[in-house]
């Protein structure tokens, strides 16, 4: 019997957008085989607690999984600790978790593709991540895999392996060194020009992400994610609704509905023309690029 990841899904005060998260999970026809690790974190003041209860309030009709486990927390931790602390927490069981927050919509065969995914690339120590998002790009004509390689990972629904995530340094003990090494920092930008910038914005406390640091693990590593071609994940977040989005449509995608098998392969290299397309989806702007550089370098 194949074994299935549980699954471990960030709340926080967004019931509609948890209505369709929940929806769309309970599509998949590998839910009710599924461990499902609820993360409700608790309120920033006393007007999200209204919000906050009514989230829980939900959680508690939920069905169609193997087994649900809702971890309420009575004070806010933010995202960043949130999601560090709950998936360590799920890999000390498990040793693979699939990790989606509550500003997603997924695909009919999303949990199908990312258990097949952690399954078939387990062998694989590059391999630190796996997507279930794809960015809106142009896939060459000439490219005829199911899914590729990319210096960047992904925290729009995504997966890992309890030893990939065990190597993240969540303190970033060697930012002084990379701070200095302007050959380093264009390396870890092959994943994107807004990379660099986010992980200083990290370490001066201006953000506070998980994804950043995440990130700099697989450049650490010189390990790569896999991302789906067709994608298995929409955000249906970038609407204003919470705290880390803005609003905005330049991440929207069209989600897979064929539901058809992946061809996973091993022979994968990265595609120099797939990277450069991903690379302008994220490019900060002119002005944004002409700030960072003043202000983080």
């Amino acid at each position: 019997m194949p074994n299935h990841a549980p699954i471990a899904l960030f709340v926080y005060n967004r019931l509609s957008h948890l209505h369709e998260t929940l929806n769309s999970l309970i599509t998949n026809e590998l839910s009710s085989k599924s461990d499902l690790f609820i993360y409700s974190d608790g309120p920033k003041n006393s007007g999200d607690l209204i919000k906050v209860k009514s989230v829980r309030k939900y959680l508690k009709t939920i069905s169609g999984f193997k087994t649900i486990q809702i971890i309420e927390k009575k004070i806010n931790n933010g995202l960043a600790n949130s999601v560090i602390n709950g998936v360590s927490e799920v890999l000390k069981k498990y040793p693979t978790v699939i990790v989606v927050e509550d500003d997603l919509q997924v695909s009919v065969d999303f949990l199908a593709f990312m258990n097949a995914a952690l399954d078939f690339y387990s062998p694989n120590p590059e391999i630190f991540s796996i997507s279930g998002y794809n960015f809106p790009i142009n896939i060459p004509t000439d490219y005829h895999a199911d899914v590729y390689l990319s210096y960047r990972a992904s925290s729009w629904g995504w997966a890992t392996w309890r030893d990939r995530w065990n190597k993240a340094d969540w303190d970033v003990q060697d930012y002084q060194e990379f701070k200095k090494d302007r050959s380093a920092q264009r390396q870890f930008n092959r994943g994107g020009e807004d990379l660099t910038p986010m992980l200083h914005k990290q370490i001066k406390g201006i953000i506070d992400s998980w994804a950043i640091r995440w990130a700099y693990s697989h450049f650490r590593n010189d390990a790569r994610c896999i991302f789906p071609i067709k994608s298995r994940v929409k955000n249906i977040g970038t609407d204003s609704s919470g705290t880390h989005s803005g609003n905005t449509n330049k991440y929207d995608v069209a989600l897979n509905i064929e539901g058809e098998s992946v061809m996973l392969t091993n022979n994968l290299k990265l595609n120099a023309e797939i990277l450069r397309n991903m690379r302008k989806v994220v490019q900060p702007s002119l002005f944004r690029r002409v700030l960072n550089h003043l202000k983080y370098q």
